[in-house]
C-alpha cells in the first residue's frame, strides 16, 4: 500500500497540471511544453513591443479639410433658372426634351433631374451635360454658361435634392445596420456610427474593422484616443464597409483552481492578469499560486507564460501583463490536491482507510 501511494504522490505533482496543458496548447502527451516565466525584465520588454506593435497608423485616413461632395451616378438634382419657371424640373422640362426623372419604389417620379449612368443630364436649351465627378458649384457653372446663349445673364440654382451615387455600409454591434448615403456633411468615422445609432453596449470599439477594396484597417477607438488622434478626422469613402465586432468574439477564459472559472469579458480591449484573477474570485484553497498559466496562441503556435503569485512583486506583475483576446488562464492544483484526486479515483475509500489504519 505504502509503495501505491508513494507512486500517486509522484504522479499527482505533475500529472494534472501536464495534462491540461498539453490538451489547452494542443501538445502530444508527454512533450515538453516551452513556459516562459512572467518577471519584470520580460514585462518592460513586452510593453515596448505591444506599445510598438499596437500604435496605429491611419495617415492615408485622415482628412483636416474634407473635399467638398460631387455628383455621382443615381443622384437626383433640383434646378431653378431665376425668372425662367418653364425651365425647372418637371413636366416643363419633360416637355422641353429633358429627360424625364425616373420613378422610385413608390411609382412617383421624383421632382428633379436624375444623374443617368453615363454621368449626364439633359436641360432645356442646354441639352446633355456631363455632371458626374462634378461639384455643385462647378455644375452651376457650367449650367449657367451654357444657358448664357440663349437667357441674357442666366442666375442658376442647383442642388444636390437626393443623395444615391456614394454609399459606406455598416455591420455588426450598431442599431441600425446597413448601407449609409454619403451626402455634402462629410462621411467620418463618427459620423458613420452616428447615423448607424451608435454603438451598442455589446460593441467592441477597440476591434472596429474598416475595409476598403482589398485593403484591411484595423481601428482602436480607445488607444486612438491615447495617441491624440480624433476619430473625427477619419474619413469613410464610397465603397467602404465598416465592422463592429462584439466584445464577445475577443474573451478570455480563465479555469483550473479558481473560485468562479468563467469567460471574461474585455474592457475596451483590455485586460490584466490581475483583473482577471479577481473577477474569477482569486484561488481555491487547493490552488498552487507558483502555477498560474497564460496560454496563448500566437501565429498558430502555442505560447505559455508562468506566474510565481507567491514571488515577491507578484501583484504588481500580474497587474502589467495584458492578456489578449481568447486567451486561457490556468491555474494548477498543488501536489497534495492532485494525490489526493488520484486517489480518489483510482482507489475509492483507500485514503479513509490508510487514514484509519495509522490511529
Amino acid at each position: 500500500m505504502r509503495i501505491v501511494l508513494s507512486l500517486l504522490l509522484l504522479l499527482g505533482g505533475c500529472a494534472g497540471s501536464q495534462g491540461y496543458m498539453a490538451q489547452v496548447t494542443g501538445a502530444e502527451a508527454g512533450a515538453p511544453v516551452a513556459v516562459r516565466q512572467i518577471s519584470p525584465a520580460w514585462l518592460q520588454a513586452e510593453q515596448l513591443r505591444r506599445a510598438q506593435r499596437d500604435r496605429q497608423d491611419v495617415g492615408g485616413l485622415l482628412a483636416d479639410a474634407p473635399a467638398p461632395y460631387r455628383i455621382g451616378h443615381g443622384d437626383i438634382l433640383t434646378i431653378v433658372v431665376w425668372d425662367h419657371p418653364e425651365l425647372g424640373a418637371g413636366a416643363p422640362a419633360a416637355a422641353a426634351g429633358a429627360a424625364a426623372p425616373q420613378a422610385d419604389a413608390s411609382g412617383v417620379p421624383p421632382a428633379g433631374f436624375v444623374v443617368d449612368h453615363d454621368g449626364l443630364v439633359q436641360f432645356p436649351y442646354a441639352g446633355r451635360l456631363r455632371l458626374a465627378g462634378m461639384t455643385e458649384e462647378q455644375a452651376r457653372t457650367l449650367l449657367a454658361a451654357r444657358l448664357a446663349r440663349y437667357i441674357s445673364n442666366p442666375v442658376v440654382t442647383l442642388r444636390v435634392q437626393a443623395y444615391r451615387s456614394q454609399r459606406i455600409y455598416i455591420a455588426g454591434e450598431v442599431r441600425t445596420p446597413g448601407l449609409q448615403a454619403i451626402n455634402d456633411l462629410p462621411m467620418t468615422l463618427v459620423e458613420a456610427l452616428n447615423r448607424a445609432g451608435g454603438p451598442l453596449p455589446s460593441a467592441d470599439q477597440s476591434r472596429l474593422l474598416l475595409e476598403r477594396g482589398a485593403q484591411r484597417h484595423p481601428l482602436n477607438l480607445p488607444q486612438l484616443m491615447r495617441q491624440g488622434v480624433n476619430p473625427a478626422r477619419i474619413m469613410l469613402q464610397h465603397g467602404d464597409v465598416l465592422h463592429v465586432p462584439s466584445r464577445d468574439e475577443s474573451k478570455v477564459f480563465i479555469s483550473g483552481e479558481v473560485m468562479a472559472p468563467k469567460a471574461l469579458t474585455m474592457h475596451d480591449g483590455r485586460l490584466t492578469l490581475n483583473e482577471a484573477m479577481g473577477e474569477a474570485g482569486g484561488l481555491t484553497p487547493q490552488g498552487d499560486g507558483r502555477q498560474v498559466y497564460v496560454v496563448r496562441r500566437a501565429d498558430g503556435e502555442p505560447q505559455v507564460f508562468q506566474l510565481d503569485a507567491r514571488a515577491p512583486g507578484a501583484l504588481a506583475m500580474a497587474e502589467a501583463f495584458e492578456l489578449e483576446p481568447r486567451d486561457v488562464v490556468y491555474v494548477a492544483a498543488t501536489r497534495l490536491a492532485n494525490w489526493h484526486r488520484n486517489i480518489s479515483q483510482i482507489f475509492p475509500g483507500a485514503l479513509s482507510s490508510a487514514v484509519g489504519a495509522t490511529r
